[in-house]
């Protein structure tokens, strides 16, 4: 009797779990919580492992790939397959993923999702002092120190910027970003008495007045173009996806689906939704999905909104919360009143979802980032791509290494002074001293 109750429940929980195992919630099986970069797809297992194998360092680049190439990644993988890097590589096996960032085990966990000690740099750059006696003394964990050194992308650390830069004053004679482009006409410009709904629809002339006086209205993008497609055989859909919007915004869906809005469609998971954020969030928002038309609307496609009241209709953390008080702001407020120069206002899509030129043979178009992890952290990957459009290169670090500054959302003057620049000007006067004697 004892022993076929227990083999029932042997055979009930196995039956259970091999359940569990087809359905789409995998929580139980989770080992630990996910970093702050992953938890939003933690529960796509097989995004990240192969089943019962482990993690394959090509998981990784499937997604990292692209984003440390532009960033000119400083400790590729390259750089370590060097036999003078084998000491090295015996302290920390930087050639996979893995050995900085453990997932599953929260108790590791430092800034940035890194799972090793602070100490981690010095293992390998030991005698730094003895190449830069500005470096004497400094304590072994500072190398990361905000507006030093990052692991990645140093592309606005490195020496020979810094120097480049050095005497740029803290607000720029012209700060302005460059205006977007938008994609080509796919037909004549259309009025609301020309859309091409199914006639058995009923349609809201509110709807249609939306789409008449907005941008796709112009390019001649109609009902079907959006709710039918072009696929082979395809019929009327009343719901839309981000799919509907990449045939033509092919880069900004890209972007959208590797960042934190979109990474869990990527991954096949349901939209991402604030209550799923481990950021503060507005409750009112909680159940809201996260798609295109979430932020740019369904037929009004408001940029202006899209910019700054989508954004603060979700976020509701003391740097989104403090934006409206801020100088920004006020130069948001000038430009979309006509009183600013096009170009000079500063909503959150301004440094969050910058605007970049892409160049392509003799094409050149200015789009929209979608893609926050392209400059959210460490926070200097922003220095290039947003804060030096209207910033100089010492008060950009200044500032974007002052917690408080960034709480405020930058209302009011760095309270701290990162000597990186200093640095480097005062080697290039020794080194210049030195070449004369």
């Amino acid at each position: 009797m004892f022993w076929g109750f227990l083999i029932s429940l042997n055979l009930l929980l196995a039956g259970f779990f091999i359940w569990r195992l087809q359905t789409d919630n995998q929580q139980a099986f989770l080992p630990g919580k996910a970093t702050h970069g992953h938890h939003q797809i933690e529960l796509a297992c097989e995004a990240c492992h192969i089943p019962f194998e482990g993690v394959p360092q090509q998981a990784c680049i499937d997604c990292h790939a692209k984003e440390l190439e532009i960033a000119n990644d400083s400790h590729a993988e390259s750089v370590f397959t060097d036999p003078r890097s084998l000491a090295e590589l015996e302290l920390l096996n930087a050639r996979l993923c893995v050995s900085c960032h453990v997932e599953h085990h929260p108790e590791m966990v430092t800034t940035m999702g890194v799972t090793v000690p602070d100490d981690h740099c010095f293992h390998c750059h030991f005698d730094i002092a003895e190449q830069r006696p500005t470096h004497t003394e400094m304590d072994f964990n500072t190398c990361a120190a905000a507006g030093c050194h990052n692991y990645h992308d140093n592309r606005a650390l490195y020496e020979d910027f810094l120097l480049q830069h050095s005497d740029e004053p803290g607000l720029l004679a012209t700060p302005l970003v460059a205006e977007r482009d938008e994609p080509e006409a796919v037909g004549p410009l259309l009025s609301s008495r020309e859309h091409d709904a199914p006639t058995d629809r009923e349609v809201d002339p509110a709807l249609l007045a939306e789409w008449a006086g907005t941008v796709h209205a112009r390019a001649g993008v109609n009902c079907s173009n959006c709710h039918v497609g072009e696929s082979p055989g395809a019929r009327w859909s009343d719901s839309l996806t981000h799919k509907a919007c990449e045939s033509c915004h092919e880069n900004e869906v890209s972007g959208f689906l590797a960042g934190k809005h979109g990474m869990r469609l990527a991954s096949g998971l349901s939209p991402m939704s604030p209550s799923l954020a481990r950021l503060p969030m507005d409750s009112e928002a909680a159940q809201r999905e996260l798609g295109c038309t979430s932020c740019h609307g369904a037929h009004e496609f408001d940029t202006a909104q899209a910019a700054v009241d989508s954004c603060l209709g979700c976020h509701t953390d003391t740097h989104s919360n403090s934006y409206k008080d801020s100088l920004h702001f006020e130069l948001w407020q000038a430009e979309a009143s006509g009183l600013g120069a096009p170009g000079s206002g500063v909503s959150c899509a301004t440094c969050h979802l910058p605007r970049e030129t892409h160049k392509k043979s003799d094409d050149k178009r200015v789009l929209v980032q979608h893609n926050q992890n392209m400059n959210l952290q460490p926070n200097e990957k922003m220095i290039r791509g947003v804060c030096m459009k209207c910033h100089g290169l010492p008060f950009s670090i200044d500032a974007l290494a002052d917690p408080v500054l960034i709480e405020q959302n930058f209302k009011g003057q760095p309270s701290r002074h990162v000597e990186s620049v200093d640095m480097a000007v005062q080697r290039a006067v020794e080194d210049l001293r030195r070449k004369k004697k």
